[in-house]
């Protein structure tokens, strides 16, 4: 993750393929594929900043709801 964000921090842009719900809750901007796999998806199902995309319907918006509950209930280190 520290080597994504130095590369954002030194104005690139960067454009990862990942299913990672660590990466995913850090990201400025997700585009979800779905509605499923295969030759079930391949549309764009949904589209912004992960607090947008986590109010959809979407697979991904279900495991990344979860994700960052559990992750607000985690006391920091």
């Amino acid at each position: 993750m520290l080597v994504l964000q130095r590369l954002v921090d030194a104005g690139n842009s960067v454009i990862v393929i990942e299913h990672n719900l660590d990466v995913l809750a850090e990201a400025d901007w997700l585009v979800d594929l779905g509605p499923e796999g295969g030759s079930g998806g391949g549309r764009v199902v949904a589209q912004g900043p992960p607090e947008k995309v986590v109010r959809g319907r979407s697979h991904t918006a279900r495991a990344l709801r979860q994700f960052l509950a559990a992750r607000a209930l985690t006391p920091a280190e």
